[in-house]
């Protein structure tokens, strides 16, 4: 059970941090090139920074897949759903946004619903495989 914990926060880690970059790049780039045509499309999808941030976006999506082939999903959600405060957080440092009172509540609250949940049992249930081998 402790290799599967640390498997699990190590994917964990990898799912937020490879989501919050890719999104990250994605913004860059489309603001710079933003697509209003066809030829824009094309153009904001040879950029570098739209293409890193796609390639980020694909390991979140296999770390991710992974991480649900074993993990509750119940916690996998909440759990990784801290990526959704450091995306906040990046785009006021490296872009400037402004974000809202209401906006930073929510990412309190986001962020100890995620604390909250992460102190819970990775797994609750029994494999599908543990189960076929008692019938």
């Amino acid at each position: 059970m402790p290799r599967l914990r640390w498997k699990t926060r190590l994917f964990a880690t990898v799912v937020v941090v490879a989501n919050v970059i890719g999104n990250f790049l994605l913004s860059v780039g489309l603001r710079r090139h933003p697509p209003e045509s066809v030829s824009g499309w094309m153009h904001a999808l040879a950029s570098p920074w739209v293409f890193f941030g796609v390639s980020f976006l694909v390991v979140w999506l296999l770390f991710r897949l992974a991480l649900l082939s074993w993990a509750d999903l119940s916690w996998v959600v909440p759990v990784t759903a801290s990526g959704y405060a450091l995306t906040a957080l990046m785009g006021k440092v490296f872009l400037g946004e402004h974000i809202s009172a209401t906006r930073w509540a929510g990412i309190l609250l986001i962020t100890l619903g995620a604390l909250l949940v992460r102190t819970t049992a990775i797994r609750t249930t029994k494999s599908h495989a543990t189960r076929e081998v008692r019938r």
